[in-house]
């Protein structure tokens, strides 16, 4: 492993891997370190949503916006090798009420440069034939898309390399270089770095001048925390704190189908609701969508149970339930496993993506919650732009990592 590198990046998911291929685009030395496998968290145990539908207008709607574009031009030439599809989002209103209130996002989102076109009920057979012909109506939105997350995660990657990056998997961060002193101790004599970790809540200040793990160290000006659910214990180990938690939902994957049964990813209106609660509890509104090998994905659940990847029935059953109450004929359609993930939530629903003044040298890219693989593209062009001193593309501030100790954190995500 390299003793010396212009950025570390810490996590091996779609986000870390689009801010090392960016940043090697860039011209800087990039060495990527991961605990686990490529894509061996949330990036492996995702639908690959690349969405502006489901965003209220704001700060995080702007973002998918310019990933979605990110994706789609400056990552254009690349997206068969992680079967990126302009398949389209259909969200779907069951009832007249919901239609109305779906209507009014959609104006709101429409006024935010969202491409979106009202569908009456009577048109939605002509877009999803085995649809149920419950439904009042919906919304078309062409800017969805869905790519495969752990093949962007591992190409990505791949072109870093080819730029020079380094990639050590199996490789965890016990502790951070620090300059000036040994941090939660007394002073490194002769001011050189330190090489323990630091201590939570003592020692925020010392500037981060790399990395320590059970291979080495890796010195660098900046590290980006980009660990997904356990960003914030990384932040921990530079003294700062970071309010990530772990979001648990599953995946229901069907028997292979023939193509088309499901042609857009389609959606109940109520999930933007879904996504935006902070509630603890089970939350569960369906998402539905086909693969290229046949199979459809069944979402989504959301709830806070910390790391548990014990079964629940109770989210099994919730899955089948919106599905079918989508697709009647998917009733008799067998199941042929399910899987969960941990989404990695903020309280107030925004990603972390920038530097952390608390710590000097330390940045992130985390935060991103279910959201995580649409905006990975964005995020990862900005820190490169960031890193190396260019204007970014978006204004990074309401992302900033130190805006939860100002008490805005509880703050609607929307406008």
């Amino acid at each position: 492993m390299p003793k010396t590198a212009d950025l570390v990046v810490i996590g091996a998911g779609v986000v870390g891997a689009a801010a090392a291929w960016f940043a090697t685009l860039a011209g800087l030395r990039v060495v990527v370190v991961d605990r686990g496998a490529i894509a061996g968290g949330t990036s492996g145990a995702g639908e690959g949503n690349v969405l502006v539908s489901d965003k209220e207008p704001g700060p995080e709607l702007e973002l998918a916006r310019y990933s979605r574009q990110v994706w789609g031009e400056d990552l254009g030439p690349y997206g068969e090798w992680w079967e990126f599809e302009r398949k389209g989002g259909l969200v779907v209103a069951s009832t007249p009420a919901a239609l109305g209130a779906l209507r009014t996002l959609a104006e709101r989102q429409r006024a935010r440069g969202v491409v979106v076109r009202e569908v009456s009920g009577a048109e939605l057979p002509a877009l999803e034939p085995r649809l149920t012909r419950e439904a009042a109506g919906g919304a078309l939105y062409p800017q969805d898309a869905q790519v495969q997350p752990m093949l962007a995660a591992a190409h990505l990657l791949r072109l870093a390399r080819r730029r020079g990056a380094v990639v050590r998997t199996g490789t965890e961060v016990v502790g951070f270089l620090r300059r000036g002193r040994r941090t939660g101790g007394p002073a490194t004599p002769g001011g050189g770095d330190a090489a323990a970790p630091a201590t939570p809540g003592g020692g925020a200040g010392a500037p981060v001048t790399g990395v320590r793990t059970p291979h080495g160290t890796v010195s660098a000006p900046a590290v980006l925390n980009a660990a997904g659910t356990w960003a914030g214990a990384v932040a921990g180990l530079a003294g700062v704190e970071l309010p990530v938690l772990p979001r648990r939902g599953f995946v229901l994957v069907t028997e292979p189908l023939p193509p088309a049964t499901v042609r857009h990813k389609v959606y109940a209106a109520d999930y933007v609701d879904a996504v935006a609660s902070s509630d603890a509890e089970l939350q569960a509104s369906p998402v539905v969508e086909g693969t290229g090998g046949g199979t459809v994905l069944i979402g989504s659940t959301r709830e806070r149970v910390g790391f548990d990847r014990r079964p629940s029935p109770a989210a099994v059953r919730a899955l089948a339930r919106g599905a079918i109450g989508l697709f009647p004929t998917l009733a008799s359609v067998r199941a042929m496993r399910v899987y969960a993930g941990f989404r990695p939530y903020c309280p107030d629903h925004l990603p972390v993506i920038g530097p952390d003044p608390r710590a000097p040298g330390l940045w992130h890219a985390c935060g991103h919650e279910g959201a995580g693989i649409g905006l990975a593209a964005g995020t990862g062009k900005l820190i490169a732009q960031a890193l190396t001193g260019e204007a970014t593309d978006l204004d990074l501030t309401p992302f900033a990592p130190e805006r939860f100790d100002e008490g805005g954190a509880d703050e609607p995500r929307g406008e």
